[in-house]
């Protein structure tokens, strides 16, 4: 007698066929326009049962699939010969496309779990197109690797138009910047200099079996990545999880003991944290989203760090502000998130470029309203995590020809110039950064 088939929530929590099926769930989402990390979270709540190794397996494959969209939908396209109406098993496939690509070795488990996990969308009816569709890569894998270098979205793995834009403003390192894009972020840690030192820091991770180096004074590159519950000295608020690049933002402030300071849009808190461990100051930190605002709390309390929190978008001065002027304030905008997709790679293909303007129009109404509350003298540190000039260069340009008060202060390493572009590299993701200064 014929095997029925098995629904999904029947498969071993800690089976292959379960992690495909998860990441198809988020893969599937994403397609629909939702957010990869919100889908993940409420993928953990819903499936308590899933085993740590089995959770990391649904991520790194819902990760990888979208990273790789680009390339999973082109080899898609040569594999059926007409577009999929079903959602999730697209996504399923997309998924077991991503493995078959970097576990070779593991080609027939792979589209075996890959079928099992099919049995459970529409009844099973599509197990027999998810072998072919597999089966038939394996077969013509040659071939279609040849096609998919001949095709610029499925090469590069970034939109058409993002390719063109970076292209465009990045003439000598586009291509890198696109690789980089496509790979795994590094994970970096900050050290709280108030509770530690880089010595101690690097003793205790050696001591652990967990290896990283220093690139400068405060920041250690990890060399794999860890939960933070395996990094000693993390709990007890001696180290912070931080991109290097995002590192950058504290010291360029050049914050003092005293100063009456602003983070705007603060969240998850990461900057608020390092500007009180440069200084004693009295800081504010602004969130637009209550729930993220409270992160912010919960970072502070960790670091054993005070400073004032309040959710409120920092556009609405009414809403927030008692009177009295900045003298330093931080502007990390919202953004396209450009400069960090290969930690979001949902971004490359949830956002448009139509969607650039519109993050532009709020960048600009969000340094118009704090330059108000900018003490004269005081100086504003623009940033963004996006790589692209509408929002960085050219919006800076465009806010010091409407203001004659605000002078662009020279940074970077060399402080030759009025603002840095960081691209995403093996050690950092991609920044940007304008320092202003108000006269009078």
């Amino acid at each position: 007698m014929a095997q029925k088939p098995m629904p999904a929530d029947t498969l071993p929590p800690d089976s292959l066929a379960y992690a495909l099926d998860l990441a198809a769930e988020a893969v599937a989402a994403v397609i629909a326009g939702r957010n990869l990390d919100a889908t993940l979270a409420a993928c953990w709540r819903n499936h308590p049962e899933l085993p740590p190794a089995s959770r990391g397996a649904v991520q790194d494959l819902a990760y990888g699939a979208l990273r790789r969209y680009g390339r999973g939908d082109f080899l898609l396209g040569r594999l059926l010969r007409e577009p999929l109406k079903e959602v999730r098993l697209r996504a399923l496939l997309l998924a077991a496309l991503y493995r078959l690509e970097i576990r070779p070795e593991d080609g027939h488990t792979t589209v075996d779990q890959a079928v099992a996990a099919a049995a459970g969308i529409a009844r099973g009816n599509f197990k027999a197109l998810a072998n072919g569709v597999l089966r038939n890569y394996l077969r013509q894998k040659e071939a279609l690797e040849a096609e998919a270098a001949a095709d610029e979205t499925a090469h590069y793995q970034h939109p058409a138009w993002w390719i063109r834009v970076l292209r465009e403003n990045y003439p000598e390192d586009w291509q890198a910047v696109l690789a980089a894009g496509n790979s795994r972020p590094p994970m970096t840690l900050r050290v709280n200099r108030r509770r530690s030192d880089m010595a101690s820091c690097l003793a205790a991770l050696s001591a652990a079996g967990i290896a990283g180096s220093a690139l400068d004074d405060t920041a250690i590159l990890l060399e794999k990545p860890q939960s933070v519950e395996k990094i000693p000295g993390f709990a007890e608020g001696c180290l912070s999880v931080q991109d290097w690049g995002a590192q950058r933002a504290a010291p360029l402030l050049d914050v003092r003991d005293g100063m009456h300071v602003l983070d705007a849009c603060a969240a998850p808190g990461g900057k608020s944290a390092h500007l009180l461990e440069l200084a004693d100051i009295d800081l504010l930190s602004l969130d637009a989203d209550s729930g993220r605002a409270a992160r912010i709390t919960e970072n502070m309390e960790r670091l054993v760090l005070k400073a004032e929190v309040k959710a409120a978008d920092c556009r609405d001065l009414d809403a927030w502000w008692d009177g009295r002027p900045f003298q330093r304030i931080l502007a990390d905008v919202p953004c396209s998130a450009s400069g960090v997709v290969r930690r979001h790679p949902d971004i490359k293909w949830l956002r448009r470029e139509k969607d650039i303007s519109g993050f532009a129009r709020t960048q600009a109404e969000i340094i118009e309203a704090l330059w108000r509350v900018l003490a004269p003298g005081g100086k504003m540190l623009y940033c963004s995590c996006s790589l692209f000039p509408q929002e960085n260069a050219l919006q800076l340009t465009a806010f010091a020809a409407r203001h004659k008060d605000a002078q662009r202060l020279a940074i970077g390493s060399g402080k030759e110039s009025p603002d840095f572009q960081l691209t995403p590299r093996a050690e950092h993701d991609g920044f940007y950064y304008a320092l202003l200064q108000k006269l009078g």
